[in-house]
């Protein structure tokens, strides 16, 4: 493994350490922020760390690389989280993470169908994703349980396909040239862009007398610059050193991480099928990763 790619792998599982967590953060901050108001302050605080860490400007920008740069800040930004937040709203959180957890799938799907020679399929890969989403709906059945509920889990496979597009469109970016700073910056200017008209339709309204609470100031700060800034960056620079589906199979451990939290942070019971769940999704990781690092 060469050291471009190892640095890949490092980026990639602090980004989805951090994204397990977030969780926690945002559960506290909906008891003072709708959905809409936690996105719109964690972005466009993501948005101003970035500018604040590179503030020099994009040149050499043309028509064609901002199509890019909206179409990754309309998919990846604006309709993935509205899209996984109104199916929060709708449908209970443990389907939704199983739903979400097979982003990985589409994005192999769809970045092998534009580039079968960067990211070929083998067998490893479906039996790491089988294995992968068996120990994802244990650690859910392990909770929540289940409710259908047609609208919000097609809302939640809808988001998991456009985060696979958002992960095609950055492979893309990342060919520009660009420091991933500045790419990802751009990719955030034109999410809250977008978020503007669909957070007025929403109701969204400005509201700063919650964040004279420390709890909910330090979680806002967490979601905005560690969970925004910092891990897109990281999982941007994943993308790029080790491939869109090599990056991309990591998503399956969010549920484990985000279970593991609860239990440390929350106090949550530590029980076998928790444990069970946890073992089989990161084994399946591996096993897709391992069919990666094969070829």
């Amino acid at each position: 493994m060469t050291e471009s790619k190892a640095a890949g792998h490092i980026a990639a599982l602090f980004t989805i350490l951090i994204w397990g967590t977030t969780f926690i953060s945002t559960k506290t901050l909906l008891n003072d922020f709708s959905p809409v108001q936690i996105l719109v302050y964690r972005f466009i605080l993501g948005c101003a760390a970035l500018f604040m860490a590179c503030p020099r400007l994009m040149k050499d920008t043309d028509r064609k690389k901002e199509i890019y740069f909206a179409g990754a800040g309309l998919c990846g930004i604006t309709m993935y989280y509205l899209l996984e937040n109104i199916a929060l709203t709708m449908e209970l959180a443990s389907n939704i993470s199983i739903i979400l957890s097979a982003a990985p799938f589409f994005t192999a799907i769809l970045a092998h169908i534009i580039d079968r020679e960067e990211e070929p399929l083998c067998g490893r890969f479906f039996v790491g994703f089988a294995v992968a989403m068996t120990g994802i709906i244990i650690l859910c059945l392990n909770g929540e349980g289940f409710r259908i509920n047609p609208a919000g889990d097609i809302l939640a496979v809808t988001a998991a396909a456009v985060w696979a597009v958002y992960s095609v469109i950055i492979r893309r970016i990342n060919s520009f040239g660009y420091s991933t700073i500045q790419s990802t910056r751009r990719v955030f200017e034109y999410g809250i862009l977008f978020m503007i008209p669909v957070s007025f339709l929403l109701g969204f309204q400005w509201e700063f007398a919650p964040l004279g609470r420390p709890v909910n100031l330090l979680n806002i700060l967490y979601l905005g610059i560690g969970a925004s800034a910092v891990c897109f960056v990281t999982w941007n620079y994943a993308l790029k050193a080790i491939g869109t589906v090599g990056a991309s199979v990591y998503i399956y451990a969010i549920p484990a991480i985000t279970v593991a939290a609860a239990v440390v942070i929350l106090g949550e019971p530590l029980t076998a099928g928790t444990i069970a769940g946890i073992v089989l999704t990161l084994t399946g990781l591996l096993i897709s990763e391992y069919s990666k690092s094969r070829k």
